[in-house]
């Protein structure tokens, strides 16, 4: 499990932690952000923290493209596709090789409940696959405490994603029945779904 990093805790941040903060405020004790806690929807925060990121440019793009479209479509093919590599290429151990195909198994639930607009499930989908993920990536030191600080001290911007995967499990008790906070919910999915096709 993606442990929770509080944005306080990591002088790591140095100029991210503004953005950082202003996409998943951190109160005094770690939580669920609520439906009336969630940014202005002008989407500023997920902007700045997409360029913080280096996808600031694509990721403009598609959030202004409507989900069941011929380019959504492909985009999230690439996705896919990307994802399914990156899978594929991690060294594991052999007991672990089916972690490996469970994880490229839970992809397509995650790309039907996009093309639903079923955010809530999609967000959720996506934090179970980047948890699974990361541990493909770092092994035990994806569960340990100091885990987003070590992605920080390999790269900045890795470090910086792992910790919004960190984060998105406070999105849990936003509902999705008001639709300017599923539009959030998918700009903060597409945050994490434009880096992995990029990565």
């Amino acid at each position: 499990m993606l442990h929770n990093t509080p944005c306080k805790d990591l002088a790591i941040f140095g100029e991210h932690r503004a953005i950082a903060e202003a996409l998943f405020p951190q109160g005094e004790s770690p939580g669920d952000i609520l439906p009336g806690d969630l940014p202005e929807t002008d989407f500023a925060a997920t902007a700045g923290f997409a360029g913080a990121l280096g996808i600031g440019a694509e990721y403009q793009q598609l959030l202004e493209v409507t989900k069941n479209t011929v380019k959504m479509k492909e985009f999230l093919g690439h996705f896919q596709n990307n994802l399914d590599l990156l899978i594929q290429k991690t060294w594991v151990e052999k007991a672990d090789e089916e972690r490996k195909e469970r994880l490229q198994d839970d992809v397509p639930p995650l790309i039907t409940f996009i093309m639903q607009e079923n955010f809530p499930q999609a967000l959720e989908a996506f934090g179970a696959i980047l948890e699974e993920l990361a541990y493909l990536f770092f092994g035990t030191q994806s569960t340990k405490d100091d885990f987003t600080e070590y992605t920080f001290r390999i790269d900045t911007q890795m470090g910086l994603f792992w910790w919004y995967g960190s984060q998105l499990g406070k999105l849990k008790k936003t509902s999705g029945g008001r639709k300017e906070n599923d539009k959030f919910l998918w700009a903060v999915l597409l945050i994490g779904i434009c880096y992995l096709t990029n990565f």
